[in-house]
């Protein structure tokens, strides 16, 4: 991930200049700072994350012959002290809000929510579920995945639990394109349907640097490697 590495090499900066060896502290604390900033500029993190996330459409036409509308997981921390709403991610709940929008508008379908809960005590699959529940959701139109750690075995779940039936997939821009590479590989007849877009365009180039930037930058290092381990599992098989 992009701030650790720079921390990596800053760390070998000084390891440099404890030695006395001037010449590579400089190269190495220069280059860490070079590149902390670069990926928390606007433009370059944009451009990281704008392919990722322009490579599938939103889904404005929605189809009305299709059952299920399956929700991949993120994050979530259980705190009974606060409403659903905060206790679950921003990331999680413009998941939410697109599988609602889609889900007004379909006449009989299901809604599906997948994630387990990692560290948490809370599957993720049941945080979505609430506030489907809060917000007048039938509970026979919520079905739950509670088990699946990652998109994989997502798949292979929502797989096992419709079978070759067409249905709706509602995940982050950014991971739409190695989650389509996974369903179509175990041949799941799914409907992308992209949220929580974050690169709206290319980038200001009068911008300053910023966290949030980096963590833009993040997002689309996660989504590259995974879809480079995605290819070496494939070469591997």
């Amino acid at each position: 991930m992009p701030l650790p590495i720079g921390l990596i090499i800053l760390l070998l900066g000084l390891y440099f200049l404890y030695k006395k060896s001037y010449f590579k502290s400089k190269i190495f604390i220069c280059f860490s700072l070079i590149w902390i900033v670069l990926l928390s500029y606007e433009p370059i993190s944009n451009r990281l994350l704008f392919p990722l996330e322009n490579s599938y459409k939103d889904l404005k036409i929605i189809p009305k012959d299709v059952k299920y509308i399956l929700v991949l997981g993120s994050s979530h921390t259980t705190n009974k002290s606060l409403s659903i709403t905060s206790q679950l991610s921003t990331t999680a709940l413009n998941r939410f809000i697109e599988a609602y929008r889609i889900y007004k508008n379909i006449p009989n379908a299901k809604l599906i929510f997948s994630g387990y809960g990692g560290k948490d005590v809370t599957a993720h699959a049941f945080m979505q579920k609430e506030l489907a529940l809060d917000l007048k959701i039938d509970n026979e139109n919520i079905l739950t995945l509670s088990t699946p750690k990652d998109t994989t075995e997502e798949a292979v779940s929502v797989k096992n639990l419709i079978k070759g039936e067409k249905f709706i997939v509602v995940t982050s821009a950014s991971h739409m394109p190695r989650v389509m590479k996974i369903f179509k590989k175990l041949r799941l007849n799914a409907i992308p349907a992209p949220t929580n877009h974050l690169a709206k365009d290319k980038g200001q180039i009068f911008s300053r640097p910023s966290g949030y930037n980096l963590y833009k930058s993040e997002l689309a290092f996660h989504e590259y490697l995974g879809t480079l381990w995605e290819k070496l599992k494939d070469s591997i098989d």
